[in-house]
């Protein structure tokens, strides 16, 4: 049976800039256990749906999340991104957890 968990690659990639503002590109893959590029996709398809913004700073990037933005699926559509955040968000991962 294929592993699969209830949080999508963009949630999990919202919540470690939701964590680490700054953080990089490179940390937030390995975290959430995909490759740069696919984190850099996401983070380009996250500042498109405009729930984040990117601002560069130096060599750096810094990131504001928008928590007011609504979930994008109808189901979901009346809750905002940042009710899920503020679950999670000060949650650091489990110790020796391994990456979904």
């Amino acid at each position: 049976m294929p592993d699969w968990t209830f949080l999508t690659n963009h949630a999990h990639v919202l919540l470690c800039i939701t964590r680490d503002p700054e953080a990089r590109l490179r940390d937030i893959a390995q975290l959430v256990g995909i490759t740069e590029r696919a984190a850099q996709r996401i983070v380009a398809e996250l500042e498109a749906g405009g729930y984040l913004t990117r601002k560069r700073d130096g060599r750096r990037n810094h990131y504001d999340v928008h928590a007011d933005v609504p979930l994008r699926h109808p189901i979901e559509r009346d809750h905002t991104v940042g009710e899920i955040l503020a679950v999670l968000r000060d949650r650091a991962p489990a110790a020796g957890a391994a990456p979904a």
